[in-house]
């Protein structure tokens, strides 16, 4: 038998995947485990990295034997959760704490004192990331200042985001970090090679602890053959959502997709052209390919199925996240009750780490449909928040192209149409996150010459036309800024 499947590690918030790809890109299985979550503190977000390890092994190993064994598998993809970081010991190869994930806050005080000694138009300059806990530079700066064994393992320090993590686990010393994450740390210029001697200084960290900068496709090194049975090559990595513009093939500038996972992120293709942003968005590094880089414009809401979630595990209004679709269809609109869904601060293009999560205009008429479907018109309305964004930095859409466990949701795909008022498409496949690093993987390895070659591994897309009247539409957009400004205390966005 040839060996012409690909495995991919799909590493996200809640849970840790392996998916083995056929050439054709069909996912032939799927061996899935929850990720425990660690709430320490208000605000603080934390993951176990040696269970992110035990688990993503546990599942790598289920799928190589579905697949047939690890003499099936051509290549190895990995795409992970962004910003969270690691920190390990070179020596034991093991973490030194809890990683800390891109949801935590702890690091808004010094990301504010950084911003009141007017670093933030330089940073964001260098990096198009503003200064914000959500990004990995803070993060690691805290573990150096707080875990006493960072500054006494000197040398033996690693610090990495997932992908560099398990990429280590998984070679047994190879330290390593793909562009697209590298991009998300703050401490690499967007055209920059390597890690920025200025930002490093800014922040407090050292280079000796940082992965060596590398593309998002290629040959970067083999497994041990003694996990898996066989030295299978790594050839594929990169952030989530910059795996996921991938496999939604936006591959040309202008091309426009929004992942509705735990959080909801929107990322517009801008080729080669560094992104620059005077609303308050994000430039990031799509991808990289024999050092050149194609850079996107990203706008980033902190919670989207996360809500959901909390609807469900914490209220107890929804017994099932599929449920919501039902209940937001139930009733013609939310009687006026607004969520404002800031359970870990609000994303771009408010960046407000301090702002809390708010329902207002409840009644005793008040019905649960009433506030699931007001927690779902939130999320469009942050979607068009973001789109008038992307339109005043010169990046309007002309589609929206989603993707992610949320995207299922016929309901909220078509408010998405009616309240942004394009067409918005959905692939058969919704998992686009894995497959665009089965994408790169298969490229690196050859068995694709381009990845728009390798697009032929997608799958057809579903049509969602606006259809919402328009005085309709206004007055739904209206109501969102109103209460949104009042609940920020400032004016709403325009």
């Amino acid at each position: 038998m040839s060996a012409d499947h690909i495995l991919v590690l799909d590493e996200g918030t809640t849970s840790t995947r392996a998916i083995v790809y056929t050439p054709d890109g069909r996912a032939m299985h799927v061996a899935q485990q929850e990720l425990t979550q660690y709430y320490p503190q208000p605000g603080r977000v934390e993951h176990d990295a040696a269970e992110i390890w035990t688990r993503t092994l546990a599942c790598v190993r289920e799928a190589v034997a579905a697949a047939g064994g690890a003499d099936r598998i051509a290549a190895l993809g990995i795409t992970n959760q962004r910003e969270t970081v690691v920190a390990w010991d070179r020596g034991t190869g093991e973490p030194i704490t809890r990683a800390i994930v891109w949801q935590d806050r702890r690091t808004a005080p010094f990301c504010t004192r950084l911003r009141e000694e007017g670093h933030e138009e330089r940073v964001q300059a260098r990096t198009g990331l503003i200064l914000d806990p959500y990004f990995s530079a803070s993060k690691m700066r805290w573990i150096l200042d707080h875990v006493p064994q960072a500054r006494e393992l000197g040398d033996r320090l690693a610090f990495g985001t997932v992908e560099s993590w398990l990429v280590w686990k998984l070679t047994g010393g190879l330290h390593i970090s793909d562009a697209s994450n590298a991009s998300r740390t703050q401490l690499l210029a967007l055209d920059g090679a390597d890690w920025d001697e200025d930002l490093l200084d800014l922040f407090g960290v050292t280079r000796r602890a940082l992965p060596q900068v590398v593309d998002n496709y290629g040959h970067f090194g083999t497994c041990n053959p003694a996990i898996l049975g066989a030295p299978i090559p790594i050839c594929g990595l990169a952030g989530d959502q910059q795996a996921a513009s991938i496999g939604q093939n936006c591959l040309t500038p202008g091309d426009t997709k929004a992942t509705f996972g735990t959080g909801a992120f929107i990322l517009t293709n801008m080729g080669e052209s560094l992104p620059a942003s005077a609303h308050r968005l994000l430039g990031t590094v799509l991808y990289q390919a024999s050092g050149k880089r194609i850079y996107a414009l990203e706008g980033s809401i902190f919670v989207a199925g996360s809500l959901i979630k909390w609807l469900r595990d914490e209220l107890g209004i929804i017994q099932y996240a599929g449920e919501s679709e039902a209940l937001a269809a139930s009733v013609p609109d939310s009687a006026g009750v607004q969520f404002l869904p800031a359970l870990a601060g609000l994303g771009a293009p408010h960046w407000r780490p301090d702002a809390k999560g708010a329902i207002t205009g409840l009644t005793l008429g008040t019905k649960r449909a009433h506030i699931v479907r007001a927690a779902m018109e939130s999320l469009t309305h942050q979607a068009h928040d973001l789109q008038a964004a992307f339109a005043a930095d010169g990046a309007d859409w002309s589609k929206l192209r989603i993707d992610g466990g949320m995207s299922v949701n016929n309901w909220m795909a078509q408010d998405l149409a009616d309240i942004l008022a394009i067409p918005v498409e959905r692939p058969a496949d919704t998992e686009t996150t894995a497959l665009g690093a089965a994408m790169l993987a298969s490229v690196g390895a050859g068995l694709h010459r381009s990845l728009a070659e390798a697009a032929s591994m997608g799958s057809a897309a579903a049509r969602f036309d606006p259809a919402m009247a328009e005085e309709t539409r206004a007055a739904r957009i209206a109501f969102w800024r109103q209460g949104l400004g009042h609940q920020l205390d400032g004016p709403a966005p325009r």
